[in-house]
């Protein structure tokens, strides 16, 4: 390792920043993203977190395409609504970096983190070993957790599965959520290939959830290598929906009518297959408790705020338009209801101003809020968003502040070639976009808000409300 990794002086210390100790670990490493266990099992050793999790805790990990914040999230709070002391990782984060890093739903304070990330330093030198951003703060999550005496470990893979970090921690239980087309620079141009990747959480003897219908042979080969005991959706387990309040799901030992959530019913269910898979002593109370509680920032995510209707959703490649599309068209018909219902009723009432009779009268509409990364297949997701049927009247685009985020000309550009009967509007930052889309809706409009994590921090940050 070289003098420079050994003795820079622009290390912070424990009397450091948070924002100082994130810029510094963007810097220290070659590549921000670098697969691969061989850096940073040595730093993991050292700091003991590996021994603690095979000692001290009952771990899920969670990979897949899409779904996976949603799948963790579930499986968090079900635990932790059993009387377990539960530990949830997840990324990327939406507005501040302790969003990733969480014990009993409470993220963790900058002084923790700090803390942690002072001792991965000090390991990472000792071991004289350089680590991206991404390993450097899993790491430190790790360490929270096994030095908390987490009871449950409920950790997302952030990157295919095999070489990522979270994979130096033995799961209990796995899930795979689903095996699509992302990240092909890094996990191949194909479904197998992918779910081979993905696949890499395995390990003998456990048990995994497939939260999908079809099924790679690349996974199947892992799960017979591995002697895995399968629970996949629409053989081993199923669900569907009862009403706008309740859904039902089964497995061979239970038919449950439960509360419904604030998130996909396909997520949640592979949640629960795990759960209900899993050694831990989780009953009925507690799933139906946690599941009239749980939420997350950005998937599925509807508001009221600024005397507008929003919806907020991270999907950021096809199969994520799908599961966008999926439940934005109910309660796209839903809206509509309601509003119909306040027309009716604005007409009945003497009391209103004509103002506000005449901010009705215009139909609802959909207003888009949108950008993307640059290497994600935007053609395909503005494809499958203007194929959908949605009365989309229009388009409010800006680059996102992201060193890979798509340029406004080019998503411009993008949806120049697939819409017609909408009107497309281009700004320089989202924070402007976002103020343009509240001035040119109307209260009786939905304005959704997606295409990447970053598009959705951003949206929030401009409106100044919490995640």
């Amino acid at each position: 390792m070289s003098d420079s990794l050994l003795f820079n002086p622009n290390t912070p210390n424990k009397h450091s920043s948070l924002t100082e100790w994130l810029d510094y670990m963007q810097q220290i490493h070659v590549s921000a993203i670098d697969m691969g266990l061989s850096r940073v099992l040595p730093v993991a050793e050292a700091l003991g977190v590996v021994q603690s999790a095979k000692d001290d805790a009952y771990v899920f990990t969670v990979a897949g395409t899409n779904g996976k914040g949603s799948t963790t999230a579930v499986i968090a709070q079900m635990c932790q609504a059993a009387g377990y002391k539960t530990a949830l990782y997840q990324s990327p984060h939406l507005s501040v970096f302790n969003e990733r890093v969480r014990i009993n739903g409470e993220m963790v304070s900058d002084e923790t983190l700090i803390e942690a990330f002072s001792k991965v330093e000090a390991a990472r030198l000792a071991c004289e070993l350089t680590l991206s951003f991404f390993e450097m703060t899993t790491l430190a999550a790790l360490l929270i957790f096994a030095e908390a005496d987490c009871d449950v470990w409920v950790l997302e893979v952030g990157l295919g599965g095999r070489l990522d970090v979270v994979n130096i921690i033995d799961p209990d239980m796995a899930v795979i959520t689903n095996i699509a087309i992302d990240h092909v620079d890094w996990l191949g141009d194909n479904v197998e290939d992918i779910g081979r990747e993905k696949a890499g959480i395995l390990r003998d003897g456990i048990s995994v959830v497939y939260g999908a219908t079809v099924m790679p042979v690349s996974v199947q080969q892992a799960i017979d290598k591995h002697q895995v005991t399968c629970y996949q959706v629409g053989q081993d387990f199923d669900y569907r929906e009862v009403d706008a309040s309740a859904w039902q799901y089964s497995n061979a030992a239970v038919t449950m009518q439960l509360p419904r959530p604030a998130l996909s019913l396909t997520n949640t269910a592979n949640a629960l297959s795990a759960v209900l898979a899993s050694s831990l002593n989780i009953d009925s109370t507690a799933i139906e408790q946690a599941l009239q509680t749980v939420k997350l920032a950005g998937r599925f995510d509807y508001r009221e705020t600024h005397n507008r209707h929003w919806l907020f959703d991270v999907a950021h490649n096809e199969q994520g338009v799908e599961f966008l599309l999926a439940q934005l068209l109910p309660l796209w018909q839903q809206h509509l209801a309601n509003q119909n219902n306040f027309d009716a009723l604005n007409q009945s009432s003497s009391q209103n101003s004509s103002q506000q009779n005449q901010a009705v009268r215009r139909p609802a509409s959909i207003k888009m809020l949108f950008s993307m990364l640059g290497d994600k297949d935007i053609n395909k997701v503005v494809q499958r968003l203007t194929e959908a049927g949605l009365p989309i009247s229009d388009w409010f685009v800006a680059e996102i502040d992201y060193p890979r985020a798509a340029s406004t000309e080019h998503l411009q550009g993008i949806l120049s070639s697939y819409v017609d009967d909408a009107q497309i509007h281009d700004f320089a930052r989202l924070k402007d976009a976002t103020q343009a889309v509240i001035n040119a809706s109307q209260p009786q409009d939905l304005i959704v808000v997606c295409g990447s994590f970053h598009t959705i921090g951003e949206a929030l940050a401009a409106l100044a409300v919490d995640n």
